[in-house]
């Protein structure tokens, strides 16, 4: 039987990437996004099974886990989506309040919202939730203060959520910078042509998922293999074993 796994922004950048990859190691994925037609186009490409909505609505959140359930439960919950705020990046001194509330509503509460809904689900499969974060939460980067205080909000639940979910394996993981939409509307007018595409570093993920070391901030770019070498399944399970 297919795991199962809820994938959120899955129309777009690193959500629609960790879709493809799951589903290729023989997932079954749910996946979000509020544009409904560039959803659909996404989950043509891919695979996955498209639910469209809003991640914060709680109406579209408890759709999410009631779609994984008829599915026969929910093994992993990737929360991708997520928002920059304003662009040009303002500093703080700036900084629409309004914004911000949007900001925190999106990458924290709507987050939350999600894992609670699913917690049932994730603990009867012991299963897992993987919270995309930054580097912005831990460093001091010029204009990035309201999205590196979400990221820094998230980081600190999800450590929380490990000390209270023992039976579920909670990773707040570290992607870097990648060639998306929403690290070009960081640096409008700027090449970031540079930053590796988010179909390099999905493969991250899933190997994250595979090997499951203890909940804790995953750098995911540190679980890639070396350029030119190939990680064989069988170290893959060795790393693994059995710790679910």
């Amino acid at each position: 039987m297919a795991q199962i796994a809820i994938v959120t922004g899955g129309s777009h950048g690193f959500g629609r990437a960790v879709s493809v990859a799951l589903v290729r190691e023989g997932w079954t994925v749910l996946v979000d996004g509020r544009d409904a037609a560039a959803l659909e186009a996404a989950v043509a490409a891919t695979g996955a099974l498209a639910v469209p909505g809003d991640l914060n609505d709680a109406a579209h959140r408890a759709e999410l886990v009631a779609r994984a359930a008829d599915l026969g439960g929910l093994d992993l919950l990737v929360n991708s989506a997520g928002t920059l705020g304003p662009s040009p990046l303002p500093k703080l001194g700036g900084y629409p309040l309004d914004a911000l509330r949007e900001v925190l509503e999106t990458n924290v509460v709507a987050q939350l919202g999600l894992v609670q809904a699913a917690l049932p689900l994730l603990r009867e499969a012991a299963g897992a939730v993987v919270n995309i974060t930054s580097d912005a939460a831990v460093e001091a980067y010029e204009g990035w203060g309201g999205y590196g205080a979400s990221k820094a909000a998230l980081e600190q639940m999800s450590r929380v959520l490990a000390a209270e979910e023992p039976a579920v394996r909670v990773w707040w993981a570290d992607p870097g910078d990648m060639r998306t939409r929403m690290h070009q509307d960081a640096f409008p007018g700027e090449d970031i042509g540079d930053r590796p595409g988010p179909d390099e570093v999905a493969p991250a993920l899933v190997e994250l998922v595979a090997t499951r070391p203890p909940s804790g901030r995953i750098a995911l770019r540190g679980l890639l293999p070396p350029a030119g070498s190939v990680r064989h399944e069988d170290e893959r399970h060795e790393m693994a074993g059995d710790q679910r």
